[in-house]
């Protein structure tokens, strides 16, 4: 490897939305992401509201059909 050429890797801080703050080895100071393993709903367990219609049922419900 050639010296003076590569980013120095340090460790830094990456902030939540939610408020939860993680430290990571990086190259960047610090970052700042909406979602985190705390508050995302995969890792949390909580539903999202799931679209029952399809796309073909949402376009004809907007415009119907033309007779």
């Amino acid at each position: 490897m050639k010296k003076d050429i590569h980013p120095s890797y340090d460790t830094t801080t990456i902030t939540c939305a939610c408020g939860n703050v993680i430290e990571v080895g990086s190259t960047k100071k610090a970052m700042k992401t909406d979602t985190c393993s705390a508050c995302h709903p995969f890792f949390t367990g909580q539903k999202q509201a799931i679209a029952s219609k399809g796309r073909a049922a949402k376009f004809m419900e907007k415009y119907g059909t033309k007779n």
